[in-house]
């Protein structure tokens, strides 16, 4: 009996010690199960989401949210390196600069020079470093860097009134990205030809001027002069694509230097929707366009009074240096008179955007600050044509950049002054290109109702804004879809200085009512022979226009 029974409780512990093993075997099972699915969601969390899980209290030494690495040790040494470097560039800022002063000064200016310039005692502080890749035989790398210092640094200031200045340069505060590269790749010791130096970006510059023993403001104008020639200085010798070479090895790096890559058209056509800067009436508005903020390189419009929807209609012509970083940059302002001009807003678009040959049109919204893109408030559009041409590329020609066959009166009215030294960029100004415009108002689409019926008689005024020429569609009757398949015949002057505009109106008994308008320049038909598209309807609240454009051209080349 006594064995029966511990047979039977044997048995019975054998069977739950292999259940309890089996259970937690299925246990553990189960749990590298959910841990395997926790690791794989771990995986493909962002760093937005770990931001959101870990504070930043939590962070491992080690962690790294951003591309560019913390750089702790290079601030250290450049700390106990600095006084060196004080040396050593401040010696190379005043030759390099000494020059370009002279340059830029303005006309108050007789001359502007270094008399004293030390960059002080403290360093500047890197905050961030990236590697770019490089596909060429080269290595290319980012340095964010502030710089709050205490330089000592006086300029010697003679004015065109006979007047000369000592002109102390204070309270700098520096914020930017300043890019090396250390090119070409050699195997000899320290294994780089030579190092390029840039501004990649500028994102903060402030300084105060002071007259030594005095006040600047004495003389109008001088601080404005002078604060424009130290910016314009910076601008064109050490920020991107422009940038200084200095050859480590001996060797031809002629590569290295910026050099121009293309041409640039830009037609500043229109603004709609601005922001009123006016307590009484309407802003005055006006642009200044640029690729480089340089005073010689930048291009102003016209002013147009009293008004929120402006139609400059305005072409410019930029060099390119590198179209891979470079921005166009439109700044509208309201003119005020003798008073500052104030900001309505700015915009930009990046050439890279921008297909070689190719017009591209763009309506870009105005904001306050660039580093700010989401504005509140609106601000309005503005409205660019964008034709890009890149230099000695085969298959894509500038057509308007040769020089063209004159007319018999033009060679009978041309001087015997020889443009065959002219640039590409002088001849495109003074390249007409005249011929014959075949229009096609097709049909137009989800017109907004004009009428108590929910209809409209609508019909479309066709002009040449430039010559004034003027042409109407036959009005169809109650109808938001019209169909016109009306054709005009245009003979253009000017066409790549022409504004073609289709001004749709709903007919009425006693007068007309305004729906809206398609406002176009005549590039891309000249460019491509034929166009047809759909265009939508500025200022309305809906509706297109389909249209067929022909080109039939003679291009003249004007003489100056």
């Amino acid at each position: 009996m006594g064995f029966l029974t511990g047979l039977v409780l044997g048995v019975a512990f054998g069977i739950f010690l292999v259940m309890a093993f089996v259970r937690y075997e299925n246990s553990r099972a189960e749990q590298r199960r959910e841990l395997a699915v926790t690791v794989a969601q771990y995986s493909k969390l962002t760093v937005e989401g770990l931001r959101k899980l870990l504070p930043p209290g939590f962070y491992p030494a080690w962690v790294v949210f951003t591309r560019r690495q913390k750089l702790k040790w290079l601030n250290y040494e450049l700390m106990k390196l600095w006084p060196y470097v004080d040396q050593a560039a401040s010696e190379l800022i005043r030759t390099s600069l000494d020059p370009v002063f002279e340059q830029y000064k303005s006309l108050v200016l007789a001359s502007i020079r270094f008399s004293k310039l030390t960059l002080g005692t403290v360093a500047p502080q890197f905050t961030g470093i990236e590697v770019l890749e490089d596909g060429s035989s080269g290595i290319t790398m980012e340095l964010e860097m502030e710089w709050d210092g205490n330089p000592n640094i006086v300029l010697d200031i003679k004015t065109t009134f006979g007047v000369s200045l000592p002109i102390q340069v204070k309270n700098i505060g520096f914020t930017g990205v300043f890019r090396v590269i250390f090119k070409p790749l050699v195997a000899e010791f320290p294994c780089f030809g030579a190092v390029c130096y840039s501004l990649r970006e500028k994102k903060n510059l402030d300084f105060t001027l002071k007259v030594v023993g005095g006040e600047i403001s004495a003389i109008p104008g001088l601080s404005d002069a002078i604060e424009s020639t130290i910016r314009d200085t910076l601008e064109d010798t050490l920020t991107w694509p422009n940038r200084k070479v200095i050859p480590i090895l001996p060797g031809d790096y002629s590569d290295l230097e910026m050099k121009p890559v293309g041409v640039l058209d830009v037609k500043l056509v229109q603004a709609r929707d601005l922001k009123n800067k006016d307590l009484v009436g309407k802003s005055d508005p006006f642009a200044l366009v640029y690729i480089r903020p340089l005073r010689n390189t930048t291009r102003k419009s016209k002013t147009i009074n009293n008004e929120l929807n402006p139609i400059w209609n305005e072409s410019y012509e930029f060099v390119v240096e590198d179209p891979s970083t470079q921005f166009v940059t439109v700044k509208v302002l309201d003119d005020e008179g003798l008073q500052p001009s104030e900001l309505i807003g700015c915009a930009r678009v990046s050439l890279s955007q921008l297909q070689p040959g190719k017009v591209k049109v763009v309506w870009l919204d105005l904001v306050k600050d660039f580093d700010f893109q989401k504005d509140v408030k609106p601000r309005g559009q503005v409205n660019l044509e964008l034709l890009y041409f890149p230099y000695d590329v085969p298959g894509i020609v500038n057509p308007f950049a040769h020089k063209f066959a004159l007319t018999s009166l033009e060679k009978a009215l041309k001087t015997e002054t020889d443009d065959a030294g002219a640039s590409a960029i002088e001849k495109r100004k003074n390249v007409i290109m005249r011929g014959v415009l075949s229009v096609t108002v097709i049909s137009a689409e989800d017109l907004p109702p004009m009428d108590v019926m929910g209809k409209a008689d609508p019909y479309v005024v066709i002009y040449l804004k430039k010559q004034g020429t003027k042409l109407k569609t036959r009005v169809v009757n109650d109808t938001l879809e019209p169909i016109w398949n009306q054709t005009f015949d245009l003979v253009v002057e000017d066409g790549l200085h022409e504004l073609l505009i289709f001004e749709v109106y709903d007919h009425d008994t006693f007068g007309k009512d305004y729906i809206g308008r398609c406002t176009m320049t005549l590039t891309r038909v000249i460019l491509e022979g034929e166009l047809r598209d759909t265009f939508p309807l500025e200022g309305a609240k809906s509706g297109k226009l389909n249209l067929l454009l022909k080109w039939t051209a003679q291009p003249i080349y004007r003489d100056q």
